[in-house]
């Protein structure tokens, strides 16, 4: 009974296994879901993103995907702050309805990677701090220099790509 109760005051409409009769990866929208997943992006990030992604101007309220994906507003506000953060999607104000309105957009990959990469490259100069702290000619320094000198180089060239190959989404 207590399970019950819960349920029905998560007012999910679905459970966790709702989804079970369905063949695995059986729709366009499951395989990139899972492809998503797979890469490393939590399940609900990935369904928030991909509704968005196939939606048919790329914005919805968040009311709106609590409908679609059966699921609380907690799980869809939660994913959506990840994404935001993620550069994959950004808000817009609805000043006549006072509500927020989540876009995805073209220019959402680039700036995905924009902020990616700047992660990456704070880990870089984060590696190559580490080994002038404990000593560019130990082996642990060397080794930190060496990720550090790889990952900046890396990054520089995959910005570099992102900025030239920018066009393609305009």
């Amino acid at each position: 009974m207590a399970h019950k109760a819960t349920a029905q005051r998560a007012r999910r409409g679905t459970t966790a296994h709702a989804h079970a009769d369905r063949p695995s990866g059986g729709t366009a929208e499951d395989r990139i879901i899972e492809l998503a997943v797979r890469s490393g992006m939590p399940r609900m990030m990935a369904r928030v993103h991909v509704d968005l992604l196939l939606s048919e101007d790329g914005r919805r309220t968040a009311a709106e995907l609590v409908r679609r994906l059966k699921v609380s507003p907690a799980s869809v506000s939660v994913a959506v702050n990840s994404l935001v953060q993620y550069g994959y999607v950004r808000r817009e104000r609805d000043p006549q309805r006072r509500r927020d309105i989540y876009v995805v957009d073209d220019e959402a990959w680039y700036h995905s990677m924009a902020i990616s990469a700047q992660q990456t490259l704070e880990s870089a100069q984060a590696a190559m701090a580490a080994a002038e702290t404990l000593g560019p000619d130990s082996p642990v320094g060397q080794r930190l220099l060496r990720a550090g000198t790889f990952l900046e180089r890396v990054i520089e060239d995959l910005k570099e790509s992102a900025d030239r190959w920018r066009t393609l989404l305009m």
